[in-house]
């Protein structure tokens, strides 16, 4: 059952199309990806979904169409959105910027247990609590941006480029992390340039170019594909 789905979604910034009517669907406790070079659409995909841009065209989730609600709104609806470049608080402690994604819940207990079970995928936290998010590591600022929204206790985690300007060994960790999250029936849109990493743990693909899906199959079928590995997989 798709549990997110556009509908031929045209994104605007001014007079600029960023996306040229894309069509995509994400099925409940699927690893969905969508791959491409920079500037093919992906994150502007995202932003769609969130509201963060003006679009035409149709989006539904959870058999709901969110095409013209605000983004706090849409946030509310289940959507976790870990945008590019993490975007955390870093004047915020660790503990605080948990706490952010956790606006809406009025109970500490809430709170609480959903720290603690953020905690259960990102140990390296809990030891820092007090510090401030600016003063970690990149790695640990991407899984805080990522516990962030799993406070939001999400039906879909939207994520833009998890890998960005990682250590290797980290982003192994990233992805282990995600496939976990999977397992215990997170659904998941991954934006990814590492096209490769993507396709090895998601269920399905698509493949933006210009603002426009030129491709879409199982993950496993992209990766055999000459036209991916000649574009992206090289």
């Amino acid at each position: 059952m798709s549990l997110l789905e556009l509908h031929k979604v045209h994104a605007y910034y001014g007079a600029i199309e960023g996306l040229k009517g894309i069509s995509l669907s994400v099925n409940e406790g699927e690893i969905v990806t969508l791959i491409g070079s920079n500037g093919a659409g992906k994150s502007s995909t995202l932003k769609s979904i969130c509201g963060q841009v003006k679009i035409k065209g149709t989006i539904r989730f959870g058999g709901q169409d969110i095409s013209t609600q605000p983004p706090h709104q849409t946030a509310l609806d289940g959507i976790a959105h870990v945008p590019e470049g993490r975007r955390i608080f870093p004047r915020l402690t660790v503990k605080e910027n948990l706490e952010m994604g956790a606006f809406s819940v009025k109970d500490r207990k809430i709170v609480k247990d959903r720290m603690e079970r953020a905690f259960g995928y990102f140990p390296r936290l809990k030891e820092r609590l007090g510090q401030l998010g600016g003063t970690m590591s990149g790695g640990e600022q991407q899984m805080l941006a990522i516990a962030r929204a799993l406070m939001m206790q999400p039906k879909i985690l939207l994520l833009d480029e998890p890998s960005m300007g990682l250590a290797p060994i980290i982003v192994e960790q990233i992805f282990d992390i995600i496939q976990e999250l999977n397992r215990t029936g997170m659904t998941v849109l991954l934006v990814e340039q590492n096209a490769y990493q993507a396709l090895q743990i998601a269920h399905r693909g698509y493949v933006i170019q210009t603002g426009e899906i030129i491709m879409e199959d199982e993950a496993r079928l992209l990766l055999q594909s000459e036209q991916v590995k000649e574009a992206y997989l090289a």
